[in-house]
């Protein structure tokens, strides 16, 4: 049993190994319409995730919206994870240039005016649009940035994923681990990177989120209490396949004054505001495939499709 589990876990990553090999050959008029065809796949095999993805959507547009709409939703989220994975095969091969063209870029006055404030700046986003191309686009601006990732199985491929993801001068760091490594980002005056949509760790705090329950990660606005650097929320927006829009929001100071619970509320409110905003314009392209509300007899009464 586990020889065949080694063999599996080897087989998966040299299927990814060649994918970025190959990939980066593709031009974006044959890639696009390639992984579109995966995303389909996927979207049609995989019935977990498909039923996570509309049930997530449901929250975000309400009990009535049609299902029609909830089921093309559905389907063009699946679409936009597969333009990920493209874009993050062929990010080690993209030039500044090609990033630069690629990448619009609003707000940017609001981090120069977070980073003016000489502590280094906690940065929240959500999984949305595609990060691994704006990212760059901010190392291009001279930017240090560290980000905390979720471990996949088996190690191997984490560790090609991450050297895929930090191949442009991105720092990544396992999220299950010691969290020093952003702290010194911080010192330095750079950029600690931590997701506020995905519940990874198991901690968090239970929010009101799109009108419901929800429990969301809170270890950006922990750090940003802890150490006095302000928050600031970034969003990465997929225009067409290949053009995007980073928007960053003006940042957010954790007021001094009032107890931890009413300090950690006032962060927490801040980042939810960015985030219903951001995901109720585009819900498709919220690349969360794990359900966010833990509501079984929605995902139960919707139907096949």
């Amino acid at each position: 049993m586990g020889m065949a589990k080694s063999y599996y876990s080897k087989l998966i990553v040299d299927l990814y190994r060649l994918a970025g090999a190959l990939i980066p050959r593709l031009a974006p008029a044959v890639g696009y319409p390639l992984f579109s065809l995966v995303g389909g796949l996927v979207h049609r095999l995989n019935h977990s995730a498909r039923a996570n993805v509309r049930d997530n959507i449901r929250h975000i547009l309400g009990p009535d919206a049609p299902q029609s709409q909830i089921n093309r939703l559905t389907r063009a989220t699946f679409n936009y994870v597969a333009y990920n994975y493209y874009d993050l095969f062929r990010l080690p091969a993209l030039d500044p240039e090609q990033v630069k063209a690629m990448v619009q870029v609003e707000g940017w006055e609001n981090v120069e005016a977070a980073l003016s404030l000489g502590q280094g700046v906690v940065m929240t986003s959500a999984h949305f649009g595609n990060i691994e191309v704006v990212l760059y686009a901010m190392l291009m601006r001279g930017l240090s940035i560290t980000i905390p990732a979720e471990r996949v199985e088996p190690p191997e491929l984490y560790d090609y994923l991450s050297a895929l993801r930090m191949s442009q001068g991105l720092k990544i760091i396992p999220i299950d681990g010691p969290m020093l490594e952003l702290f010194r980002t911080l010192r330095r005056g750079g950029v600690a990177g931590i997701a506020g949509d995905r519940n990874v760790t198991g901690g968090g705090i239970t929010v009101e989120f799109f009108g419901s329950p929800a429990r969301l990660p809170d270890g950006h606005v922990r750090m940003a209490m802890r150490t006095g650097v302000p928050i600031i929320l970034g969003f990465s927006q997929r225009l067409g396949r290949d053009s995007y829009r980073a928007r960053f929001w003006p940042h957010f100071s954790i007021p001094e004054e009032g107890s931890e619970e009413e300090r950690l509320a006032a962060g927490m409110a801040y980042v939810v505001r960015g985030l219903e905003e951001t995901i109720r314009a585009h819900p498709e392209q919220w690349v969360v495939t794990v359900p966010m509300w833990r509501d079984d007899s929605i995902a139960a009464a919707t139907p096949p499709g």
